[in-house]
């Protein structure tokens, strides 16, 4: 995984340089990953298209910036992705508001809506990078649970697996997630 993390790091110094050939492998290497985080926040494929780009933009422009000591290559794109991610949701929901008359107008944008609504989806996203890194057994079970809301006897039914089977899953998924999560916020 080490070596992964320095040639991203490595493509994108760089791109930093203007290298036409590291930015195109740079994207090979990360566009699936913005492509299927945008999908599951925005859920229409023109918006996490338009995401894509936006975000591989930002990259080529800032790819200068980018610090190894401040995360992984993997995190510094993905927290592009977020923060743009959350601007395209919100500028979504201004604009699907618009359309809609509320009871409570000032109600509808308040901060603390903004703020929740900003929230969930950065959970969301590192969520779902996390889950990317997951065993397709676990990963299966834990997108059924977080992002399907089903239970786990819902979830052996669907997959016609034992339940003490999607338990295991779980739990072990769960505890590898964990320790992702702890070591990307350290």
């Amino acid at each position: 995984m080490a070596a992964d993390s320095n040639s991203a790091v490595h493509l994108i110094q760089r791109a930093a340089t203007q290298d036409r050939e590291a930015f195109s492998q740079l994207y090979d290497r990360f566009s699936t990953l913005v492509f299927s985080l945008a999908m599951r926040m925005l859920r229409a494929q023109s918006d996490a298209e338009d995401l894509l780009q936006e975000v591989f933009m930002q990259v080529w422009r800032q790819a200068g910036n980018y610090s190894q000591e401040r995360g992984s290559p993997e995190a510094w794109i993905i927290n592009i992705a977020r923060s743009r991610a959350i601007d395209k949701l919100r500028s979504i929901r201004r604009r699907d508001k618009s359309f809609v008359l509320t009871d409570d107008p000032a109600g509808a944008e308040s901060p603390d809506n903004v703020e929740k609504a900003a929230g969930d989806t950065e959970a969301r996203l590192a969520m779902t990078s996390a889950l990317g890194h997951l065993p397709e057994a676990q990963r299966r079970v834990l997108e059924l649970a977080y992002f399907g809301g089903l239970s786990q006897t819902e979830i052996a039914d669907r997959l016609k697996e034992p339940l003490g089977t999607v338990k295991t899953r779980m739990r072990a998924g769960i505890q590898r997630l964990r320790s992702m999560l702890e070591t990307q916020v350290a």
